[in-house]
Order: C-alpha cells, then sequence, then structure tokens
C-alpha cells in the first residue's frame, strides 16, 4: 500500500518485508490490532453460524443446483487443504532462505548440505528430513540410517511381492509342515497366515533372518547397503548412480504398500 502503517513511528507499508521478516517490523500497536479484529471476526462470527459447517450465512459459494453447490463446496474445502500445506511450506523456505520464494543455495549454513548430493535426493521434494533428523550433519549417523532405509526397501519389496504373488500363480504344492499334516494350500495369504504357521516355521524364519543379518557383517563395503553383491552395478557411473536412485525410491515405494497392504 502506499503512504505509512505507522505515522507517528515514520514506518511506511513499502519498509514492511514480506515473510516472517515482517514479524519484528510491525509495532506492537500494529499487532494489537490484528489480534482485536482477530476477535471480533471469531465472537461475531458465534451467533450467525447456521447447522452447517462453515456457513456464517455469507453467500458466496452457493448455487440453486445442489450438486453444483456440493461441487463447489468439496473445492474449497480442498483448496483449504492445499492451502495449508502450501503457507507451512513457505514459512519453512522463509526461515532456511530469508524468503517465501528464496533459493536453496542461499541456505549456505545448513549442515544439511553435507548430505544433498547423496543417493535417495530425488525430485520433487529433493533432501527430505521433515524431523530434522540429519541437522548435526553426522556422516556416520546418516550412513547407518541410509544402509536401515535400504533394507526395509529390499524387505518390504520382497514381502510386498510374496503378498500378492500367492493370490496370482498360486501357492507351492506339498506341505509346509508333514508332520502337522499342513500343506501350503491351507495358509491363507496375509496377516491371517500368522497364526497358520507352526512355531517350528516361525522358528526357521527367524534363524535364516538372523543368519543373513550377522553374515552381512563382515561382507559390507563403505557404500550403504553394499554387501558385495553386485546386481545394480554398471560401469558407467551416471547410469549406476540412475540404478541406485531406482532401487532406493522403489524401497520407499514398497514400504508404504505393504503398509498399506
Amino acid at each position: 500500500f502506499p503512504g505509512y502503517l505507522s505515522p507517528s513511528n515514520g514506518l511506511s507499508f513499502n519498509e514492511i518485508p514480506n515473510g516472517l521478516a515482517a514479524v519484528s517490523k510491525v509495532p506492537v500497536g500494529g499487532w494489537a490490532q490484528i489480534v482485536a479484529y482477530g476477535a471480533y471476526v471469531e465472537v461475531s462470527g458465534i451467533n450467525s453460524r447456521t447447522e452447517d459447517p462453515g456457513d456464517f450465512g455469507w453467500k458466496v459459494l452457493t448455487s440453486a443446483d445442489p450438486e453444483e453447490k456440493k461441487q463447489k463446496l468439496n473445492a474449497e474445502i480442498a483448496n483449504g487443504r492445499l492451502a495449508m500445506m502450501a503457507i507451512i511450506g513457505m514459512f519453512f523456505q522463509d526461515g532456511l532462505t530469508g524468503s517465501a520464494w528464496g533459493d536453496w543455495a542461499n541456505y549456505t549454513q545448513s549442515p544439511l548440505r553435507a548430505f544433498e548430493n547423496e543417493l535417495g535426493v530425488q525430485p520433487p521434494v529433493g533432501f527430505w528430513d521433515p524431523l530434522g533428523l540429519a541437522e548435526d550433519g553426522d556422516v556416520d549417523v546418516f550412513t547407518r540410517r541410509r544402509e536401515t532405509e535400504i533394507k526395509h526397501g529390499r524387505i518390504s519389496m520382497l514381502a510386498t511381492m510374496g503378498y500378492m504373488t500367492p493370490e496370482i500363480v498360486g501357492k507351492f504344492p506339498g506341505y509346509l509342515s508333514p508332520s502337522n499334516g499342513l500343506s501350503f494350500n491351507e495358509i491363507p495369504n496375509g496377516l491371517a497366515a500368522v497364526s497358520k504357521v507352526p512355531v517350528g516355521g516361525w522358528a526357521q524364519i527367524v534363524a535364516y533372518g538372523a543368519y543373513v543379518e550377522v553374515s552381512g557383517i563382515n561382507s559390507r563395503t563403505e557404500d550403504p547397503g553394499d554387501f558385495g553383491w553386485k546386481v545394480l552395478t554398471s560401469a558407467d557411473p551416471e547410469e549406476k548412480k540412475q540404478k541406485l536412485n531406482a532401487e532406493i525410491a522403489n524401497g520407499r515405494l514398497a514400504m508404504m504398500a505393504i503398509i498399506g497392504m
């Protein structure tokens, strides 16, 4: 706006920066007015609300056609959800770079720069660490977590395929437990199988998992998830990077898939 935000302080609107930086620039009297107006709107709406959530008698998104009205109100809710995520993203970007439209390159002090070129940093989110687990820049801890992520992703990919395959191609012939007369065909898919597999079967599964875990201790290399079993590799560094990134992305998808199943 033209003119002054605070004539008594000689503070013009042009001197107020956008975003979070404005918080410290607006005088206390200005914030008092903002809070008072918010309180007025809140209190005045108490007596004007109707039975419909969010309806205070101000008919903008309405229509004589019930289906069109429903579509408009659904659009309002969807846009509101998107806006909530957008403003959080703007606050975050503003806090890091000094501007809601700031370039990540401006945030040079970030310890996350130690990991921004690592495998798994892919568009559209780039280096995504919403809980700030890598804020301390500890390379050893990051490597351990990356190895754990890759391992869980691999297990989830196998689990997802194991969940779907019997439904598509059928089950093994013969018996899972000859002593109990329990055939593979009698084992249901999914969580229902947990109570059907005998204790001896679970003991074998746990023992095999422990064997794989222990045998991998001495065969790991400096690269997270690399145990010397070269499947996703290439003489071309860019192609190798693309394959390993694909493995991480597919592992992340599989972790979400098996949880959904």
